[in-house]
């Protein structure tokens, strides 16, 4: 069993063990090297007068030890296995070091004071600025950026987010009135002939499109001619009215001020003013509206909104060279720059992290501190004193041999000052 915990140990564990091991048997050899020099001395004493002070020195040294080695097992465990009271500390009272070293830790470290004194005395923008500014650092950044955003949308609910976003479109793009903004809008475009360049286009497209098929207009209107008109007056026809169409076109091209142009400004004039102040107006807007964003559509346009968005993000955040991560490398490494060389920034970012952190330690210093408590009323008693015991039990058995060694002298001082003092 003890070997089967032995192996389950770190490497740095297992070190501290065979450590441990090393000075018990030191500790202990001490301890046999006083008991063989108290028989030795008691036994030949009265043969040599001088082994007296050998043997007084033995046996304050073996009263040391012993003394000693009580008192370090007694942290652990019951020494001798004997019920004695107030021993086995730290396994008896293993709940309540916890809350005790918890209790320590959030008075004297996690305190407003002691953080922002630290923080004050840390450039950390500057830090974090010479470090970002590398390119592979910024890289570095951007890569777990995107790993933990790609995460995020695949752990997203594709529901929700599309509940989500067809509420929000049903809120503030639905349900609000159109008629009166969209007046108001349109007023200033006219207005301001801004929608000039709109007209131009759209005429423009219009000519393209008749100098490329011309052949659309054979028919058109010949078709609807009575069956005795000769196929020469069809050809005809259909010519005349592809003509008159490119020669309307081509006017309008060419006058900024044709009777078409101004038709159209009227028009939109008065589509301004109806939609401001007509109802009637404002309800066929209105109902349009209704009748192109219904519910059913609306939540279809959520649905492939989302879809679309999300599969853009996630083939962009996994190609290395795709724009958005070469843009936000970019963008780290010159926010680490900026942070590496301007004072004012380096201020500003240090004063936020310092604000921050006093504020979350000042807030949540007990709740950090009982991550303490909580953890160690958790460790099995057994465990608890052999995590414990493998940290600080070498240097406890350093108290062994110096008791040992402390002991043997005040034994040794002890006699020779009663045998100066006391005449035999």
């Amino acid at each position: 069993m003890a070997r089967a915990r032995e192996a389950l140990l770190s490497p740095a564990d297992q070190e501290r063990l065979r450590a441990l091991r090393r000075m018990k048997a030191v500790a202990l050899a001490a301890l046999g090297i006083m008991a063989v020099a108290f028989v030795l001395a008691f036994w030949l004493q009265a043969r040599y007068p001088w082994l007296e002070y050998v043997r007084a020195a033995a046996e304050g040294g073996m009263v040391g030890a012993l003394a000693d080695w009580f008192a370090v097992t007694a942290l652990f465990r019951r020494p001798l296995g004997l019920p004695i009271p107030h021993t086995a500390i730290i396994p008896n009272r293993k709940d309540e070091i916890g809350r005790t070293l918890g209790e320590f830790v959030e008075t004297n470290f996690l305190s407003a004071e002691v953080v922002r004194t630290k923080l004050s005395e840390t450039s950390i923008a500057a830090r974090l600025g010479s470090w970002l500014g590398d390119p592979a650092h910024a890289e570095r950044v951007s890569s777990e950026g995107s790993t933990i955003a790609s995460a995020v949308l695949r752990a997203l609910s594709d529901d929700d987010v599309q509940s989500v976003i067809a509420e929000l479109a049903r809120e503030h793009l639905v349900e609000p009135e159109w008629g009166t903004p969209a007046g108001t809008w349109l007023q200033r475009i006219v207005e301001a002939d801004a929608h000039r360049g709109a007209v131009d286009l759209a005429v423009d497209s219009i000519a393209t499109w008749l100098d490329g098929n011309a052949a659309a207009f054979q028919g058109l209107l010949s078709r609807r001619l009575p069956g005795w008109v000769p196929r020469l007056a069809h050809r005809f026809v259909d010519e005349a009215a592809y003509n008159e169409a490119v020669r309307f076109v081509r006017a309008v091209q060419a006058d900024p001020r044709h009777p078409a142009r101004l038709a159209l400004d009227g028009y939109l004039a008065r589509l301004a003013d109806n939609l401001q102040h007509d109802a009637g107006t404002r309800a066929r807007l209105e109902n349009a509206k209704a009748a192109v964003f219904d519910s059913p559509r609306v939540g279809a346009l959520a649905a492939e909104a989302w879809n679309a968005a999300k599969t853009g993000l996630l083939s962009a955040l996994a190609d290395p060279e795709s724009g958005l991560r070469r843009r936000a490398a970019a963008a780290l490494a010159e926010l680490g720059g900026r942070l590496a060389t301007e004072e004012p920034l380096q201020r500003r970012v240090d004063g936020w992290v310092t604000d921050a952190a006093v504020f979350l330690v000042d807030r949540y210093r007990h709740d950090i501190a009982s991550i303490i408590t909580d953890t160690v009323e958790r460790w099995d008693p057994a465990e608890t004193t052999e995590k414990i015991e493998l940290m600080v039990g070498r240097d406890l058995q350093y108290i062994r041999l110096n008791g040992t060694v402390v002991g043997a002298l005040a034994g040794l001082a002890i006699f020779a000052v009663a045998h100066a003092v006391i005449p035999v």
